[in-house]
């Protein structure tokens, strides 16, 4: 089967999201904690974190166009505060719900019945049932001219995770933490690990680490 640019232009809009979106594999699944100033909170389920850099340690969020309140993203940049947290089997369910479009004064944390917890000195409510759960802080919006969406880079000022997911070298195990994935906009996997790779070298064929 061969896809071209002009059959995906006649794609119906709801069929071409869903086929786009799920061409790029697998990818993290997150749900963003944030309030406003008067401390409304909200919280999201994303599909677009990923990673910038670990030196500052930054994290990139990408937001659809702001043509309707988009509640996450006003809280970000009003506050300039906000939280990640992983999806685990227990939680996925309520984690999608929060996609509902609720008005700004129903909390997604009392929708879905998930709990906000706050650490110290931190605005942003985290997830409490969430096991992988970190606080960023903005530090740059970019607006991207081709399609109308934003970037928000935010830089990571606090972990939180469970005892043992951390191994000797730094490598967080997210199948020790309950973490899941997803794929589209809809399916939700738990993962198997086939292996961790040794360092890739041109004179040497990777091997396993143990």
């Amino acid at each position: 089967m061969h896809i071209q640019s002009n059959d995906i232009a006649q794609m119906e809009q709801r069929y071409r999201a869903a086929f786009i979106n799920s061409l790029g594999g697998f990818k993290s699944v997150i749900m963003v904690g944030t309030a406003d100033q008067s401390g409304q909170t909200n919280l999201a389920i994303f599909n677009s974190l990923f990673h910038i850099g670990a030196n500052p340690p930054l994290c990139g969020l990408i937001f659809r166009p702001d043509s309707v309140e988009r509640h996450t993203l006003s809280n970000i940049e009003e506050t300039g505060f906000y939280t990640v947290n992983h999806l685990n089997t227990d939680i996925y369910k309520q984690a999608h719900q929060t996609s509902a479009r609720y008005p700004k004064t129903t909390s997604e944390f009392e929708a879905t019945g998930l709990t906000p917890q706050y650490e110290p000195g931190f605005h942003a409510p985290f997830v409490a049932e969430s096991h992988v759960r970190f606080a960023l802080e903005m530090r740059e919006k970019i607006n991207l001219g081709i399609n109308g969406t934003i970037l928000i880079i935010g830089q990571i000022t606090g972990v939180w995770l469970p005892d043992g997911a951390i191994q000797s070298d730094g490598f967080v195990d997210l199948e020790e933490a309950g973490t899941i994935t997803c794929s589209g906009l809809d399916s939700y996997h738990t993962t198997q690990r086939l292996a961790r790779l040794t360092y890739a070298k041109p004179d040497s064929f990777p091997r396993e680490i143990e």
